[in-house]
């Protein structure tokens, strides 16, 4: 019975010690050559101090490096919280403020931005080891149990304070185990990582690795800049297996990529963090072979990544909309309305989760914490905590939950409330080549539309064509072109940063 993650990695480890567990563009690491520069750095750590439970910090750009961190804090019984090397100062000093680490983990390349932060923390430069002096026997990872942090991942807070979303190690069992036997996962997977560390759809790439024995290939960040050289370094890594935000599939799609440049290895697209326009999608499915599977998957970071999912199988139309799905194992969805009563079919209410795979808490937050991770309303015999998405849904016939927007994104608009996403579908379905984002101007209350495009799209063209999908009130009255729609670190469209700018 394995009871934390390392126990699980071990595991792995003895079944395929020369077998290559990562590898990051540079250098290739096997699984026992993993196990041993994690177990050096954990050493080190464990020299520094003797606690457990408590968060390490990660402040390392994307590749091995970053994993060997990630997998020696484990060992050393602690919890690990990847940390942004993009992000200046000030916002670094406010999540090391609210964490209050034991210590972070750099490199030379970065312990110097690290310094000038004047963070009141231990700072560990894993180019300074002395590697061969840092090797134990010990490591306090036998003294952790499932429900133990295990990574501590931030997101924006509405406060400005990043809110830190602590996951446990029962969790992950839960999320990766489901994965394995939803997706038939084995040792013979190479996967290719898009996600960030510090976005916690990257959990699925790093686990399944570390549970089945697949290879994880770190994509290189700089090659998402360029789509055709992105996919000849799937074909060139045998890439099979794939997990990825839409903005990048969306982006390769109204390139027409796939139709010049073949990639014969890819068996599974899974997609997570946005809306997935259908049109694009249904291109992916044209150009790929007929077997390669396709799943929508739908969760927030406080859920351990996913909390449903819908494998594609059957045929849409450009402008249908997907199904977020059902629920994940061991997962429980419920639909409420305002009144916290359970919604009937086709009745818009708020995707609540209940079950093991809801995040411990917001680090060091407990007011946030108790405001969204709240007693199960329909549960009055005992204590039971859902986690309210602030996501809203609906069941069609069919039983299958379909995504309708987000209740901050629901606004008011000549007397009609309003769900942007509605109109970014429509025009994504409606118009070809094209990327886009709706956003409310409150103060000249008018929809805008950001875009970007491969082709030329008049005000009138768009008002013309979108008039025969979308009521008169829902059609944008802004129309501003983009050479590119601003994204964020995940590779998400940044919404926040283009509502600043109207």
């Amino acid at each position: 019975m394995h009871i934390n993650l390392i126990s699980y990695f071990e595991n792995t480890v003895d079944l395929f010690p020369d077998k290559t567990a990562i590898g990051d563009g540079e250098s290739r690491l096997s699984f026992s050559e993993l196990k041993q520069s994690a177990q050096q750095l954990a050493g080190f750590i464990s020299k520094q101090s003797e606690s457990i439970n408590l968060p390490i910090a990660v402040f390392l750009p994307k590749g091995n490096d970053a994993v060997v961190a990630f997998i020696a804090i484990l060992y050393s019984g602690n919890c690990y919280a990847p940390l942004d090397v993009k992000n200046p100062e000030n916002r670094i000093q406010s999540v090391i403020n609210v964490l209050q680490p034991v210590a972070v983990i750099t490199n030379n390349a970065y312990f110097n931005k690290l310094s000038a932060c004047n963070l009141n923390v231990q700072i560990i430069n894993i180019d300074t080891i002395d590697w061969l002096q840092s090797e134990t026997n010990s490591f306090n990872y036998i003294h952790c149990i499932d429900t133990d942090p295990a990574y501590i991942i931030h997101t924006s807070g509405s406060t400005g304070v990043p809110k830190g979303v602590a996951i446990s190690h029962r969790s992950i069992f839960n999320y990766i185990n489901w994965a394995i036997d939803t997706f038939d996962i084995t040792d013979k997977e190479i996967i290719g990582n898009q996600a960030p560390f510090i976005f916690d759809n990257s959990t699925l790439d790093l686990y399944l690795m570390m549970f089945t024995g697949a290879e994880l290939q770190i994509v290189p960040e700089q090659l998402f800049m360029f789509p055709a050289k992105l996919l000849e370094f799937l074909e060139l890594n045998h890439i099979n297996f794939v997990f990825w935000v839409p903005s990048v599939l969306i982006n390769i799609a109204n390139l027409k990529l796939l139709e010049s440049v073949k990639i014969r290895s890819l068996r599974k697209v899974l997609f997570a963090g946005e809306v997935m326009s259908t049109k694009h999608l249904n291109y992916w499915i044209n150009n790929l072979d007929k077997d390669v599977l396709f799943a929508n998957l739908y969760g927030p970071t406080e859920i351990t990544v996913d909390c449903t999912y819908y494998i594609i199988d059957r045929t849409f139309k450009d402008n249908d909309v997907l199904p977020i799905g059902k629920p994940c194992k061991n997962t429980d969805i419920i639909i409420l309305n305002d009144q916290n009563e359970i919604c009937s079919q086709n009745e818009f209410g708020e995707l609540c989760v209940r079950g093991t795979s809801l995040a411990l808490g917001y680090w060091n937050n407990f007011e946030k914490t108790d405001a969204v991770f709240v007693q199960n309303p329909l549960n009055n015999f005992y204590p039971e905590k859902i986690y309210r998405t602030g996501d809203i849904v609906f069941t069609d016939a069919s039983g299958e939950i379909i995504y309708v927007g987000r209740k901050d994104r629901q606004i008011k608009h000549l007397g009609y409330r309003i769900e942007l996403g509605e109109i970014e579908h429509a025009i994504l379905s409606t118009f070809d080549s094209i990327n886009a984002c709706v956003v409310y101007d409150h103060k000249a209350k008018e929809l805008v539309l950001f875009y970007e495009s491969t082709t030329e799209i008049s005000v009138k063209d768009f008002r013309i064509k979108l008039t025969s999908v979308l009521s008169k009130y829902m059609i944008p009255t802004k129309y501003i072109k983009t050479e590119q729609l601003p994204l964020t670190m995940s590779g998400k469209i940044d919404r926040v940063l283009l509502e600043k700018t109207i």
